[in-house]
């Protein structure tokens, strides 16, 4: 039986040059294109006009980025980036927070619905929140494979030993959370 599942995965899927694709990215991008083919297919079959499926792409992505790195830098470490905000455009340096990102989408749908459908907040959730929830679980994809976001040590059978710079005398045992 298992008594634990080891996780030693590069986050670089692979580089070209000075161009390293991570497995985060990726998955990012991913959740974010798997997001627009389910909405779309949500628009076709309701028969809404392209151009709000387009719009709403636009805000909500938009809207996700600046809130995941807002919140990543207002609620992490709000000093240090009030004192620097132009460190807030650093995104290359890593710090997205998902509470942000969420707080971002909810103020790109209420504008998207303001001034493009007018057909009501919770309409809008409606056809997005399966591809919304999709997108999420591909960020925690990307999580997991850069080893972060973990929880407390744990001894059931499903926690994941860490292992850290490949050296696997400097572990620790969490449970995904």
């Amino acid at each position: 039986m298992l008594n634990y599942i080891t996780w030693n995965v590069n986050p670089e899927l692979f580089s070209i040059g000075s161009l390293h694709i991570r497995w985060y990215g990726l998955l990012w991008a991913l959740g974010i294109w798997l997001t627009l083919v389910i909405t779309q297919k949500i628009y076709k079959h309701e028969k809404l006009p392209d151009q709000w499926l387009d719009k709403l792409f636009i805000y909500t992505v938009v809207g996700a980025v600046i809130g995941a790195r807002l919140g990543h830098c207002l609620f992490y470490n709000p000093s240090y980036y009030l004192a620097r905000p132009w460190e807030m455009l650093f995104i290359w340096q890593g710090g997205l927070a998902s509470h942000g990102g969420a707080i971002g989408i909810i103020i790109s749908t209420y504008l998207y619905n303001k001034k493009v459908s007018k057909r009501g907040f919770i309409w809008v959730f409606d056809r997005l929140v399966i591809g919304v929830a999709v997108a999420g679980a591909m960020i925690r994809l990307g999580n997991l494979m850069n080893s972060e976001i973990y929880g407390g040590p744990t001894t059931l059978p499903w926690g994941f030993i860490f292992l850290r710079d490949g050296q696997p005398d400097r572990f620790m045992r969490f449970c995904i959370v």
